[in-house]
């Protein structure tokens, strides 16, 4: 199978697109539902949590205020949800926010989302988000496959001059394992069928390491690592320097 990623790939249809339609919000949250399924299965929450975990043992933690934490992209909330556990276990104050162009998605993140755990889900374009405190660290994951390749040089260079601290792109590696893996897993496990389609669009959409090269290049950015993580995740990173 040829797997380069080509313009025919970002003209179909995944499940974002396909809820852009006549989608009703129950359906959405059962796609976002399954997707989390995955993302625990798959393990992708590993890297993330690593990185978090990388600033905290360097002790590039602010130690008078509470660590700002922004997730673009948001969509069910299970990243933050995961990222709130980890703060609460290492003891770190953490304030969480969520955003997402869907307001569905903030719907079914505050419904998944327990009292006890505060996180503040919001709906908008990122670019155009003005925080009442900064960001200091950014994430996103299964974000940037979606966007075409030149708001995604935008992005890169929007996080690198917004993240005070540090941020971290989370997301599939382009390979033909995954690709044929996924369409035969997720019949077996029957997923929803907009997620049966979006898996193997989705990877046929995602990047290899030279991808990212090229665009790191395009958003004049020097020194971020781009590292592969089993299985089949291609992470790209920056910590600003101190």
């Amino acid at each position: 199978m040829n797997m380069v990623r080509t313009p025919d790939f970002l003209r179909r249809s995944d499940v974002a697109e396909l809820m852009d339609g006549d989608c009703d919000y129950e359906t959405f949250r059962d796609c976002l539902i399954d997707l989390s399924r995955v993302n625990r299965m798959t393990l992708a929450y590993r890297p993330t949590l690593a990185f978090l975990e990388l600033l905290h043992d360097a002790g590039r933690l602010p130690k008078n205020r509470p660590l700002h934490i922004l997730d673009v992209g948001c969509g069910y909330g299970d990243m933050l949800r995961e990222v709130a556990a980890w703060a609460h276990r290492k003891k770190v104050e953490v304030k969480l926010t969520g955003i997402d162009l869907s307001p569905w998605s903030a719907l079914a993140a505050r419904e998944a989302t327990s009292t006890e755990t505060e996180i503040a889900w919001l709906t908008g374009d990122v670019f155009a988000y003005r925080p009442d405190v900064p960001a200091d660290v950014i994430l996103s994951a299964l974000l940037t496959h979606h966007l075409p390749d030149d708001m995604l040089v935008r992005f890169l260079r929007w996080q690198e001059d917004a993240a005070q601290i540090g941020w971290f792109v989370n997301d599939l590696h382009r390979h033909p394992v995954p690709y044929h893996v996924f369409a035969k897993a997720s019949r077996l496990l029957r997923l929803h069928r907009f997620v049966q389609h979006d898996g193997p669009v989705s990877i046929s959409r995602s990047f290899r390491k030279a991808d990212w090269q090229q665009f790191l290049q395009s958003a004049q950015i020097t020194g971020a690592d781009v590292a592969w993580w089993m299985p089949f995740r291609l992470c790209v990173s920056h910590v600003q320097p101190r």
